[in-house]
This record gives structure tokens, C-alpha cells and sequence, in this order.
């Protein structure tokens, strides 16, 4: 049984920051692309970030370049999320996703996402 666990998430005051970590189990850590998404009240998921099985191959939003990390350490299999110059539209639910096979350049698209976990909320006041 697969199982992702986000945590990390919290209060904190526009410019600040937050590191979130996801882990995964019942699935080969290596195997998978591992994403980040968010979702703000009333609004549709939107993807955050998204690397690559190996790692080298990152993507972002427009809206967090630049200020966003993904990376993921393949010895603890542990995926992070380094949030700076965090802002109130930043506010959401944060899920991690993983994926077997996924294409990079799809990595948009939630449907193509196989496994979730339950979210970390993010609240950045002003």
C-alpha cells in the first residue's frame, strides 16, 4: 500500500519561509517523478514544482521561480519543498504527488498523478 506524507506546513509572515518534506513508501522512491501541489480555497489544484526520477530535471511555476527548491535527498527518500519570499497568495493546502513514468512536460497536469497525500496547509499572512 502506497502511503505520502507531507509535513512542514504552517503559519508565517509574508517574506518568510517554510520548508515543506514529503516522504513516500510502498513504492520505489527512485522510480518515481515526485511533484508539488497546491490548492487555495475555491480554486483549482495548481502545480507548484516537479523534479525528475534521477533528480536533474526540475520544473516550476511561473509564480514561485525564483523563489522555490524542490530537491529530494535519494538516501533518506525524502522530498522538500524550500519556500522564501513567501507571499499571501502563496496560502494553500500543499500535496505531494507521485508518479511512475510521467512525462516532464505533462507534469502540470494532476490527473496524471497516481498518488497523494493528504496535504500540509500553508497560511501566509500579510
Amino acid at each position: 500500500q502506497v502511503q505520502v506524507v507531507e509535513s512542514g506546513g504552517g503559519l508565517v509572515q509574508a517574506g518568510g519561509s517554510l520548508r515543506l518534506s514529503c516522504t513516500a513508501s510502498g513504492l520505489t522512491f527512485d522510480d518515481c517523478s515526485m511533484g508539488w501541489f497546491r490548492q487555495a480555497p475555491g480554486k483549482e489544484r495548481e502545480g507548484v514544482s516537479c523534479i525528475g526520477r534521477a533528480g536533474g530535471r526540475t520544473a516550476y511555476a511561473d509564480s514561485v521561480k525564483g523563489r522555490f527548491t524542490i530537491s529530494r535527498d535519494k538516501v533518506k527518500n525524502i522530498l522538500y519543498l524550500e519556500m522564501n519570499s513567501l507571499k499571501p497568495e502563496d496560502t494553500g493546502i500543499y500535496f505531494c504527488a507521485a508518479q511512475e513514468q510521467l512525462p516532464h512536460q505533462h507534469w502540470r497536469q494532476a490527473r496524471l498523478w497516481s498518488y497523494w497525500g493528504q496535504g500540509t496547509q500553508v497560511t501566509v499572512s500579510s
